[in-house]
């Protein structure tokens, strides 16, 4: 238009020549990197993290792509020319993808990339996430399963500064489709259970696998009861691996899980709610669990955005039943409330009087038996040389639980800096 200098106007017809109507994505893109860039020089974070920047990219090629996909059977390369559809570059990927794969094969390859480039800009950066809880081993438990972990294991794990173990989850693309929109019971299909190939991958990555991981409950595995459990104890026995255990609504029941694990096992979300909660009507803790922990059995606090509760927390800790391990469970749905981060967490069995010694067990000694790592979770000669740095602040702090109950505690706990390998990491502040 008239309004537009010629430089502006040769500007925003080039990005409409490569990449048509999403062109006007691009600017957006840019100014965000770029406040992203100045805000973490600003924190002192200096060091730059790719995952988001890739995912948006990821996402504004599949747009591009998409736009021009419905114009393969007309003329592409014209549409391309005339800066409509995805431009030049929206031609270039989707002709490649129709030709190698068909249309059908290149629409499953833009659902699959964008989940990918979903997962990269929305996902919990695990590394940041450990840096602001003072974490210096993070577990994944069953993000990914036997069809996606070596992608996993390449660009979450392995391009992290802080240490990431994994169970790898009986499905065979783990868990998907999580949010608050879109809930997707991964073991409801038990087309997904992958028993073979989770084998195969658990024995190749043993460095970094440390167990076998199944849900259950109404969300998770819909109508099945313990049928995906049939399919994880004998790949947890066949690679000589624990098992972990999640368990939301019935069917299955509580009693009827625990019922079935063997030594090593852990259960996590063990102090949820109402139904399927550990304490019968009686407010006595249910002889199923007093059992399984005799049998060996962990109980793995998991908090997540459904499975804590401070009425289930003040019946098992009056009957003397202290979890093995407190874990936050963060994901995308409870990092920003109730479970928050691990200090959090931690803070919330303070305000229920756990002594502060036992609750600092349950996240490092204790964690480290369950993972079998005793170099972990300690400080003596010899171990990985891992350290938190955490402040005891009092105050008023108000804590939640996930059905909405509130205690005001007047102490937290809060991270201060972390030493990875014997060397400050950078601080959590």
């Amino acid at each position: 238009s008239a309004n537009r200098g010629s430089i502006i106007r040769w500007w925003v017809d080039a990005l409409h020549l490569v990449a048509g109507p999403a062109a006007w994505a691009a600017p957006v893109l840019f100014a965000l990197v770029g406040v992203s860039l100045v805000w973490r020089r600003m924190a002192g974070q200096v060091h730059v993290r790719w995952r988001r920047p890739v995912g948006a990219l990821i996402l504004f090629l599949v747009a591009t792509t998409s736009l021009h996909l419905p114009a393969s059977a007309t003329d592409p390369k014209a549409l391309a020319l005339a800066g409509k559809g995805g431009g030049i570059l929206g031609w270039i990927v989707s002709q490649g993808l129709v030709t190698g794969l068909g249309v059908a094969g290149a629409v499953l390859v833009l659902v699959l990339a964008t989940l990918g480039g979903a997962f990269l800009v929305w996902g919990i950066d695990a590394e940041d996430f450990c840096r602001k809880s003072a974490v210096t081993t993070a577990v994944d438990t069953g993000s990914a399963g036997p069809g996606n972990f070596a992608g996993f294991r390449k660009h979450v794990i392995e391009s992290s500064a802080v240490r990431i173990l994994a169970y790898l989850h009986i499905s065979h693309a783990g868990i998907f489709g999580f949010s608050n929109r879109i809930m997707v019971g991964e073991s409801e299909n038990l087309a997904l259970m992958d028993p073979e190939t989770a084998v195969e991958v658990a024995n190749a990555n043993r460095d970094v696998i440390i167990g076998i991981k199944v849900r259950l409950g109404r969300h998770a595995s819909g109508i099945h009861g313990m049928a995906p459990f049939e399919h994880a104890i004998q790949v947890a026995e066949e690679a000589s691996m624990p098992l972990m255990v999640h368990i939301d609504e019935p069917p299955p029941s509580y009693a009827e899980v625990v019922s079935r694990l063997r030594s090593g096992d852990v259960l996590t979300h063990c102090f949820r709610p109402f139904p399927n909660s550990p304490v019968g009507p009686d407010g006595k803790v249910r002889p199923e669990v007093l059992a399984a922990r005799q049998r060996g059995v962990l109980f793995d606090i998991g908090h997540g955005m459904g499975s804590f509760s401070f009425r289930t927390a003040r019946a098992m800790l009056e009957a003397g039943f202290m979890p093995d391990t407190i874990s936050s469970d963060i994901h995308a749905l409870c990092i920003n409330g109730p479970a928050f981060d691990q200090v959090t967490t931690l803070s919330k069995f303070l305000c229920l009087g756990v002594p502060l010694k036992e609750v600092i067990r349950a996240s490092t000694e204790n964690a480290a038996r369950a993972l079998s790592r005793p170099d972990l979770g300690t400080l003596k000669p010899g171990s990985a040389g891992d350290a938190a740095i955490l402040s005891l602040d009092e105050g008023a702090f108000d804590y939640a639980d996930v059905v909405g109950e509130h205690v005001l505690g007047d102490r937290k706990i809060n991270a201060r800096s972390v030493v990875l390998a014997g060397r400050w990491w950078h601080p959590s502040a």
